[in-house]
């Protein structure tokens, strides 16, 4: 009952799974055969998303009570789970100022160079794939504004009664959107999830999957590692923060692999130039032509015969 038939070219009708008709409903959702990104849309696009993404995170409501509620409780979760490291490793690294003051410029300006980075390599190099692991960032990062919203946490610096260093202010350096001037355009309950790990794990697994070179490999895996103690240390986020933002991640790739129907790294590499794509769908090559055969000699050898080779011509000999 509500089996679906399909009709053979000879006519007869033979039973169709479930399963075909599901895969024929997504695959019209999915998107096609990778197309060669354009730049000037893909700086667009980027430039508009950003800006988009500080809109509404900045947009969402600052709720300061529940916000230091939440960071308590967080706090508290740590500590029963003995991983209540960041008090520590906040005030060991604060006593070396050149290590401090260098993790303060890394947590305000990495996340952005090594991203468009990656990006614009990806771009320039892995043109298949760049709308896939695209797809992946854009997705972390939209999920992560449901997060300010629905969870407003404050960053441990500001917790009160907790001995916190906040490393801006101390060594008069700028580190975060959320410490000295800049605290008053930007929300400073926007700590959970933590897209400087959601951004720097998705730069690092790229990376990763993507490079040749072993050192380009570890260096992708230990990127987001540094950035997890960067954030720890300047007190910027808890460590529950860095797996938000994983999750955030994880659901990224998962939006990417249900639209394109692959995992990002095993789409090509390479994007078919347009004209071969013309060249393939065009209509059939006519007789005589280069495009008749692979070969490009213009002669293709009938089933009975080539009228183009010579016959071989009956002997005849003469009757003595």
């Amino acid at each position: 009952m509500g089996e679906t038939t399909v009709k053979s070219l000879d006519n007869r009708t033979t039973p169709s799974s479930p399963t075909v008709v599901a895969d024929g409903r997504f695959a019209r959702l999915r998107a096609g055969t990778p197309r060669r990104p354009t730049i000037w849309f893909e700086i667009l696009l980027i430039a508009v998303s950003y800006w988009t993404y500080s809109l509404i995170r900045n947009a969402v409501p600052e709720q300061k009570a529940q916000a230091f509620k939440n960071a308590d409780w967080i706090w508290e979760a740590e500590q029963s789970l003995g991983l209540a490291f960041e008090h520590a490793v906040n005030h060991a690294v604060n006593s070396v100022t050149w290590l401090i003051v260098s993790m303060n410029y890394y947590y305000a300006t990495l996340h952005f160079i090594v991203t468009i980075g990656v990006l614009v390599w990806l771009y320039r190099w892995h043109p298949g794939r760049y709308a896939a692991f695209r797809t992946v960032l854009f997705a972390t990062t939209g999920v992560a504004l449901v997060g300010y919203y629905l969870y407003p946490l404050a960053p441990p610096r500001l917790m009160t009664g907790h001995n916190f260093i906040d490393t801006v202010l101390v060594h008069e350096t700028w580190g975060s959107m959320a410490s000295g001037n800049l605290k008053h355009v930007s929300n400073q309950y926007a700590a959970m999830p933590s897209m400087h790990i959601g951004w720097s794990l998705w730069c690092g697994l790229t990376i990763f999957l993507l490079a040749k070179a072993p050192w380009a490999k570890i260096l992708g895996l230990l990127y987001p590692m540094a950035t997890l103690v960067v954030i720890v240390a300047t007190a910027n986020h808890f460590w529950l923060d860095a797996v938000g933002g994983m999750i955030c991640l994880a659901f990224g790739f998962l939006v990417s692999y249900f639209w394109y129907g692959s995992r990002p790294h095993h789409l090509p590499k390479l994007v078919e130039p347009a004209a071969s794509t013309a060249r393939r769908s065009g209509p059939p090559p006519e007789r005589g032509t280069d495009r008749e055969t692979a070969g490009g000699t213009g002669h293709e050898r009938d089933p009975a015969g080539s009228a183009d080779e010579p016959t071989e011509q009956p002997r005849v000999s003469a009757g003595k």
